[in-house]
């Protein structure tokens, strides 16, 4: 099952895929949002699967495919979570989640072009498993209760302008992370129940060469460690999305050069879809 939003920029249409086909979900719901989750979204949209009362969206497969989240309260995300990339940052491994914010406006479709201004010399593309939260998490007792607030999983692209990040940041890593569309997210979510987030395969490409190949069973905080100790420090709330880390593998290594105009970067993650992103300088 794989929830999904199609069509115009701020006109799409909540869908979920099962077979190969895509079912209008507007009887159930406006949208794929916090209202959403926090209504059991996922299990009325498995119920409504199962008795066979949703129709099929027609044109779906010539429709633009949009973030399939939206309007999430916060985006938090988890620095240096794979030891092989904090080394190449020039950092040991944290002992604690490293964390910083990223703004809903920072959402973009999977395919959607990323749009730099000329100032962004910097650009670095991430691969990163998303978590979506499906009920209020504070203060959770344990890793293993942790996995219960999750509603599903998402490929993410958590670009960075490195310049904005390290250099002019003033300590504060979010100022780097926030262009309009910095953070692509899809084609599709899916449901926790059918995803093992410790062992999936993460890769990037640029231009059609490798990148970034990994998986997440070298995270060093697994998803159930980052909601249980984020947890004791804020709320998350229905609707919310955690980026876990990236690994080694980006233009910040200094391997790579930084995205630049006409650069084409692709994303996969095992079970959770591809991107497909150009770059485009604007003035």
């Amino acid at each position: 099952m794989e929830l999904l939003r199609l069509g115009p920029i701020g006109h799409e249409i909540p869908v979920v895929g099962s077979d190969g086909v895509c079912f209008d979900l507007r009887p159930l719901t406006d949208d794929i949002d916090p209202n959403f989750f926090a209504s059991d979204g996922i299990e009325r949209v498995r119920a409504a699967l199962d008795s066979g009362e949703l129709a099929p969206l027609a044109g779906a497969e010539e429709m633009r495919i949009g973030a399939p989240l939206t309007k999430p309260s916060s985006i938090v995300c988890v620095g240096m979570n794979y030891a092989a990339h904090a080394r190449e940052a020039g950092a040991e491994p944290p002992e604690r989640p490293v964390i910083f914010f990223k703004m809903p406006s920072t959402i973009s479709g999977p395919n959607d072009p990323i749009e730099l201004p000329l100032y962004a010399k910097k650009a670095d593309w991430e691969v990163e498993l998303g978590v979506v939260i499906g009920s209020r998490a504070f203060r959770v007792a344990s890793a293993e209760e942790a996995y219960s607030h999750v509603a599903g999983y998402v490929l993410a692209n958590d670009l960075s302008e490195r310049r904005l990040q390290i250099e002019e940041s003033g300590g504060q890593w979010s100022k780097g992370k926030n262009l309009p569309g910095f953070t692509p997210l899809g084609p599709w979510i899916r449901p926790a129940t059918e995803v093992d987030p410790g062992d999936l395969r993460l890769r990037s490409w640029v231009n059609g060469e490798a990148r970034q190949d990994s998986t997440t069973a070298d995270l060093i905080f697994s998803v159930g460690d980052i909601i249980h100790q984020l947890s004791q420090a804020m709320v998350f709330e229905p609707g919310d999305l955690i980026l876990t880390g990236t690994p080694q593998g980006v233009a910040m290594s200094g391997q790579y050069p930084f995205l630049a105009d006409g650069d084409t970067v692709e994303l996969e993650l095992e079970g959770l879809g591809r991107h497909r992103q150009v770059v485009t300088v604007t003035g």
